[in-house]
C-alpha cells in the first residue's frame, strides 16, 4: 500500500524532529523535572509538525494508544461534542498515567463550546492532559490561551527545508542537484508537508535516479529556469523591449505568474548579495550549485549592469500588487516600464 513521504518520514521521537527546538527543548526539560502541566497550545502554520510532536510527547509521557484520543475540531465543534469530551475526562486511563486529547483545529470550536470547555481546561482531574494545535492562535480565545502554555511553532528556513528534501530523496534512493531540492523547498511553502507533497510529485514522474532542475519544473509546472534567466538579462542590460518579451513567453507558457516573480525577485537578492557580500558568495554557490551560481556571478561582477537594489525594490512593489491584478503579468510589464523611467 502506498505510503505518502509526509506519513512515511513523520518523525516518531523527539531526536527525529527538525527546527522547533524552542519547544523540544521545555518539553523534554518538563518530562524529565516532572513539571508537566495539564493544558498546552501548539500555535503555527500548517505542516510544521505540531500534531506529530504532540503524539511524540504523550508516547514520552507513557501514554498507551488506549489512552490517547485525537479529536478534530473541525468537524467536532459543537456543545454536545466537547461536553461528552468533558465527560469521559474524569475516567480514569485504562494503562498509562495520562489520558491524553489532541486537539486538531482547535480554533474551529464554537463559541458555546470553547464555554463549555473552560471549567474542565482550568481545572482537569490530574490524569488528564489536553493539547490544542493550531494554524490561527488569533481565534482561540484569551481566556484558553491564559489557561495553557503556548508554543509557537516557527517555520524552517528555505535552506534547511532544502537539506531535508535532499536528505529524503537520498533515503528513497535519488541526487537531487542543489538548485531542483532549492526549487522544491521554495514550491513547498515554509511547510514541511507541502515541501515532501512537491518532492513526491518529482519522483512520481523521475526519469531516473539523479533530480535536475529541468526534472522538478517538468513534474511540478514550475516556471523554466531559462523564463527566469531571460528576463534577468534583460534587466541587468537595461533592454525594456527584452524584459516585455520575456514575460510574454512566460505568460505564453502559462506559467504561474506570482511564482515566476517569487523566482525573479530570488534571483535579483541573490544577485546584489554577491555583488555587494562578497562573503555570501560561498554560501550562495553551495546553496544553487556550481553551474547555477556562475550566472549569479556573471551578472554580479558586471559593472555595466543595469540591475540594482531599485530594480529589486520595485519588482518587490509588483509583488505586493500581483493579487489585486485581473491581468496576472501586468505587475511584471508595469515594474519594467516603470524602470525605464527612473
Amino acid at each position: 500500500m502506498h505510503q505518502s513521504l509526509y506519513r512515511k518520514y513523520r518523525p516518531h521521537t523527539f531526536k527525529d524532529v527538525a527546527g522547533q527546538d524552542q519547544v523540544i527543548v521545555p518539553l523534554l526539560a518538563q518530562i524529565e523535572g516532572k513539571t508537566v502541566g495539564h493544558a498546552y497550545l501548539f500555535a503555527g502554520s500548517r505542516g510544521l509538525g505540531k500534531t506529530s510532536i504532540a503524539r511524540i510527547f504523550a508516547r514520552e509521557l507513557g501514554t498507551k494508544d488506549s489512552d490517547l484520543y485525537e479529536i478534530d475540531a473541525a468537524s467536532n465543534n459543537s456543545v454536545d461534542d466537547i461536553r461528552a469530551l468533558t465527560e469521559n475526562v474524569y475516567t480514569l486511563p485504562f494503562a498509562s498515567p495520562y489520558k491524553v486529547y489532541i486537539l486538531d483545529e482547535a480554533h474551529m470550536l464554537s463559541k458555546g463550546a470553547w464555554n463549555a470547555f473552560l471549567k474542565t481546561l482550568e481545572e482537569p482531574p490530574a490524569h488528564a492532559l489536553f493539547i490544542l494545535a493550531t494554524t490561527e492562535l488569533d481565534k482561540v480565545p484569551e481566556t484558553v490561551q491564559s489557561r495553557c502554555q503556548v508554543f509557537q511553532f516557527r517555520k524552517p528556513t528555505r535552506t534547511g527545508l532544502a537539506s531535508l528534501v535532499s536528505d529524503i530523496a537520498k533515503k528513497e534512493g535519488y541526487t537531487m542537484e542543489p538548485a531542483a531540492a532549492d526549487l522544491v523547498s521554495l514550491m513547498g511553502d515554509n511547510s514541511y508537508r507541502d515541501a515532501l507533497s512537491v518532492l513526491e510529485k518529482v519522483l512520481a514522474s523521475a526519469s531516473g535516479k539523479k533530480l535536475t532542475l529541468e526534472e522538478v519544473e517538468q513534474a511540478t509546472g514550475a516556471p523554466k529556469h531559462a523564463l527566469v534567466h531571460a528576463l534577468i538579462t534583460a534587466l541587468s542590460e537595461g533592454n525594456q523591449e527584452a524584459a516585455l518579451t520575456a514575460i510574454g513567453n512566460a505568460n505564453t507558457a502559462e506559467v504561474n505568474m506570482s511564482l515566476y516573480l517569487t523566482l525573479v525577485l530570488e534571483r535579483m537578492r541573490l544577485i546584489l548579495l554577491a555583488r555587494h557580500a562578497p562573503e555570501t558568495r560561498k554560501d550562495i554557490k553551495e546553496e544553487l550549485g556550481a553551474e547555477d551560481y556562475a550566472e549569479i556571478e556573471t551578472v554580479a561582477a558586471n559593472k555595466e549592469s543595469k540591475l540594482t537594489h531599485q530594480t529589486l525594490r520595485i519588482f518587490l512593489e509588483a509583488a505586493s500588487r500581483m493579487r489585486f491584478s485581473p491581468i496576472p503579468s501586468l505587475p511584471l510589464e508595469l515594474a519594467v516600464l516603470e524602470l525605464a523611467t527612473t
